[in-house]
């Protein structure tokens, strides 16, 4: 009995069990539920209001914590959508074979996966997908490395041949020999790498947001210090009022509000799209893909389905008339398996037959490029003209290369004079009828490219297959300069390859190492680049990629490498995703002005308190009540003028600190409503609807609640000072927009005059 029949026995697996050689799932380096709560919790902006918080409480200023909604809510938020990303991919598992069938003990057993160990001798059948590296001792079988490499071709593995875990058995059997299992094997190193979260990546607004904050976390250490030193010592108030004093004013310098309307605004973005059946990995995704400018795409799975048809028929046979002709080939394709997409379509088209018997048959060699059978009256074979042909190819040449040149796979039905035997032919083959097939263009391809095109988006088609054939694929397509193409096998270096970039758009023959120097190429470039991938072989590429989208149905480890995965693999989402992005990105930049009034007053205001020797006026839940409804230089600009002139005639006037605060909380709410009302223009139906619904609200808000915001009344020369600085706010905010505005058109001019 030989080694392959006998397998390992009970006392070998033991031994191997006991150093580890086992099959057991590499330790995945994707975050934890308790690491995602950890990171989203102690954050420096959450440890800045936690600080905050907790003098409040020392203080005793208990209703000046209305600031912590905001901050929960925001935390909350990006726990659960990280959480929820993570659960669906954890789903997508590698490996879609959690039971083997091995040889221990001389006997053939089912055991799962995870508990093969090496040097196991595991039987391989079609369908299966490989669980771990192994070498074939025993039969042969044809693999699809697709996954793995980016090559379509199917490819026959016999004794002695080498076989990667995760590529997918299409035809055959074999017995093969485990040589690395667990962490040592190829798409365990690869699912390792796919799995590494770069905590670095950040969207461009968190990243400005943070730099804010980080600023202002450290600006208001000596800024606090000074505005407690100068309420309780020079203006000798209590210690809770200097506390509370001190607090409104470093609170209105960080803009909590900016945070949770970027964190909703993405969140809202992720379920519409998880809607539409397109997963976030992570929120910062929708906001790098608005940026993009280059789109790495693949032609297979992307430009076209995994899927062939038969585009024509040629019959080059002076004794078969049409009809007979699709009798033969219905009685040959009838006698193979359907294991590859070629066949398949074959299948489909050729469906008559005249019940003729195959008494011998070979299903497609990818080492001989041909399949047989053996009929009663004579052997026919069906493969690649240039292998089956040979010297006789020249006669067909012109022929198989026009349809090649268009994109077509061409095949030949012919008849064989020898005996068939699966190997090399050594015989003569004489052509009976060539059949044309075409990979399947995606439905909306042409519109999806179109889209990309008129938005300023580059594409850069990268396939593993021949270069000629993308090219002219991606030309049915629709896409902009598919027919400058070039064999990636031949570029060498990187200047040539960073000519290439800036010349082609369709790289044939390029391999995975290539596709990650071609996105890091691009990135140098000055270029924000996405891919897309559903492949093994795709991972070094898409982990470099400023945007990575994967389709579901690809490999796991490129799931788990990208940001955003198409559930239903449907490129043509593409655009959607896009559009998505730039609106959400659209509306922050436009609101962002609008927040950052309220930060701009804060630190000015509070830089002239300090110059003139007065208490800041307002309380932090007033800060809260006005950032609650209205949410910038020039705003921030008004606020201070408004307020700082409101204080100094207040105090000449002699007026209660306490309608100097409330009368400074409705001057701000007014100069806020009117950058809300700048910001929504062209005003329509719904902006006039949450412009009038906040006005409503805040009014309710300060008569019902006034004492949760510490709003007073007013006396009359304190009402008659609102209505005349808010006059005034109006006319000031107004000339300084004009004046930005103008400083802004003659920036864009100089800017347009250097380019």
């Amino acid at each position: 009995m030989t080694e392959w029949e006998k397998g390992l026995s009970d006392i070998q697996v033991n031994e191997r069990i006991e150093q580890g050689l086992t099959n057991k799932p590499v330790e995945s380096s994707e975050k934890s539920n308790a690491r995602i709560v950890k990171e989203n919790v102690f954050t420096y902006f959450n440890f800045v209001f936690l600080v905050i918080a907790i003098l409040l409480v020392i203080a005793g200023s208990y209703r000046n914590l209305t600031f912590l909604p905001i901050i929960i809510a925001n935390t909350l938020i990006g726990i659960a959508q990280q959480i929820r990303a993570k659960n669906v991919l954890t789903k997508m598992n590698m490996l879609n074979a959690p039971y083997a069938h091995v040889i221990r003990n001389s006997c053939k057993t089912k055991v799962p996966a995870e508990d093969l160990v090496k040097d196991d001798i595991v039987v391989f059948r079609s369908g299966e997908q490989i669980c771990a590296d192994a070498v074939v001792v025993n039969g042969n079988l044809r693999v699809n490395e697709a996954l793995l490499t980016g090559e379509s071709d199917e490819i026959e593995k016999e004794v002695g041949d080498f076989l990667m875990s995760g590529s997918i058995v299409t035809s055959g059997e074999c017995h093969a020999r485990l040589t690395n299992v667990g962490a040592d094997s190829y798409i365990s190193k690869l699912t390792l790498e796919a799995k590494k979260i770069n905590n670095k990546e950040q969207s461009e607004m968190i990243a400005s947001i943070n730099k804010l904050v980080l600023f202002v976390g450290i600006a208001i250490i000596p800024i606090g210090i000074a505005l407690f030193v100068q309420s309780y010592v020079i203006n000798r108030l209590g210690f809770s009022e200097s506390i509370v004093a001190m607090i409104a004013a470093i609170i209105g310098m960080i803009p909590e509000g900016l945070y949770l309307l970027t964190t909703v605004a993405m969140a809202v973005s992720a379920i519409r799209l998880a809607e539409n059946k397109v997963l976030l990995h992570d929120m910062k995704s929708i906001e790098t893909l608005a940026r993009v400018n280059v789109l790495c795409v693949d032609k297979t799975g992307t430009i076209t389905k995994n899927e062939m048809e038969v585009s024509g028929v040629k019959n080059v046979s002076s004794e078969l008339s049409n009809e007979e002709l699709h009798g033969l080939l219905g009685d040959f394709v009838l006698a193979l398996d359907a294991d590859n997409i070629t066949m398949k379509a074959l299948k489909e088209y050729f469906d008559k037959n005249t019940g003729r018997v195959c008494k011998n048959k070979f299903g497609f060699s990818s080492t001989y490029k041909y399949s047989a059978c053996e009929f009663e009256d004579a052997n026919y074979i069906l493969g690649a003209p240039e292998f089956v042909l040979r010297d006789d190819y020249e006669n067909y040449r012109e022929y198989v290369e026009k349809h090649s040149e268009n994109g077509e796979r061409v095949v030949v039905l012919a008849k064989y004079d020898g005996v068939l035997t699966g190997k090399a032919l050594d015989s003569k083959a004489n052509a009976i009828a060539f059949v044309t097939l075409t990979n399947l263009i995606r439905d909306n391809a042409r519109q999806t490219f179109e889209y990309f095109r008129d938005e300023g988006v580059s594409i850069k088609v990268i396939s593993g297959d021949n270069p000629i054939t993308v090219s002219k694929i991606a030309m049915q397509a629709g896409i902009e300069g598919a027919k400058d193409f070039v064999d990636a096998s031949k570029i060498t270096e990187d200047s040539e390859l960073i000519d290439a970039l800036n010349k082609y758009t369709v790289f044939g023959r390029v391999t995975p190492e290539m596709k990650r120097r071609m996105v890091n190429l691009l990135k140098e470039m000055g270029n924000t680049v996405a891919m897309t991938g559903d492949g093994v072989n795709d991972v070094l590429a898409l982990k470099d990629a400023d945007c990575r989208v994967a389709m579901s149905s690809g490999s796991e480890a490129a799931c788990q490498a990208s940001q955003v995965v198409l559930l239903d693999n449907d490129f043509s989402k593409m655009p959607s995703v896009v559009l998505e992005g730039r609106r959400v990105v659209n509306n922050i930049q436009r609101s962002a002005g609008l927040f950052f009034v309220k930060n701009i007053f804060s630190f000015l205001l509070s830089i002239l308190s300090l110059v003139f020797m007065f208490s800041y006026p307002l309380e932090p839940s007033q800060v809260s009540f006005i950032t609650m409804f209205t949410i910038g230089i020039p705003g921030g600009i008004a606020d201070v003028f408004a307020v700082g002139a409101l204080v100094f005639f207040g105090k000449a006037f002699h007026l209660d600190n306490a309608d100097i605060s409330t009368a400074a909380t409705l001057l701000l709410s007014i100069v806020g409503f009117m950058v809300l009302y700048k910001i929504s223009q062209p005003m329509n139906t719904l902006r006039t609807i949450i412009l009038i619904g906040n006005m409503i609200a805040l009014v309710f808000t300060g008569i019902f609640l006034n004492h949760l915001f510490a709003l007073e009344a007013m006396s009359l020369e304190c009402i008659l000072l609102l209505f005349m600085f808010s006059l005034a706010a109006e006319s000031f905010l107004r000339y300084l927009g004009k004046f930005v505005d103008w400083c802004y058109l003659v920036q864009n001019k100089q800017r347009r005059k250097r380019v």
